[in-house]
């Protein structure tokens, strides 16, 4: 005995969906009897057709991956989405600023013309950071002229 009309008219005057409404497996028979919608009314209030409270989503599954994380796993190459940054933007503006300053070194008698390639190959290399790394490191190795 198939319980669907029953069912979908529960679940109309309830107000919720087929899958939460539960039957009283003991009053099958006077549930599947009911037609109209006065009997199915009656059998919510005696307590034969409930409603059930709705399930919520498991975080079980995301605790588990978060613990995962944390261990370092998923973290692999086929994990990654998008980008980190521009990296070669970031190398221009960096280059350009070193090579502004060497100029500069080299323009005001600073370093000597041996030196200025030397450096300038160096950073091309990637050796300095910053400008202020290039002058730390001129500071370091002596290499600015004698006066």
């Amino acid at each position: 005995m198939t319980l669907v009309s029953q069912k979908r008219l529960a679940a109309d005057l309830l107000k919720v969906g087929t899958t939460r409404i539960w039957v009283d497996p003991e009053d099958t028979d006077r549930v599947s009897s009911a037609i109209t919608r006065n009997e199915i009314r009656k059998l919510i209030h005696e307590g034969s057709i409930r409603r059930l409270p709705e399930t919520g989503i498991s975080r079980g599954r995301k605790r588990i991956r978060k613990q995962e994380l944390q261990a370092g796993r998923h973290k692999g190459p086929g994990s990654i989405k998008g980008s980190v940054g521009n990296s070669k933007r970031r190398w221009v503006i960096r280059i350009r600023s070193i090579r502004r300053r060497l100029r500069a070194l080299r323009d005001r008698r600073f370093v000597t013309t041996q030196v200025y390639r030397k450096l300038t190959l160096m950073a091309k290399g990637g050796t300095f950071r910053s400008a202020a790394h290039l002058d730390e490191y001129i500071e370091t190795h002596k290499l600015a002229r004698r006066r």
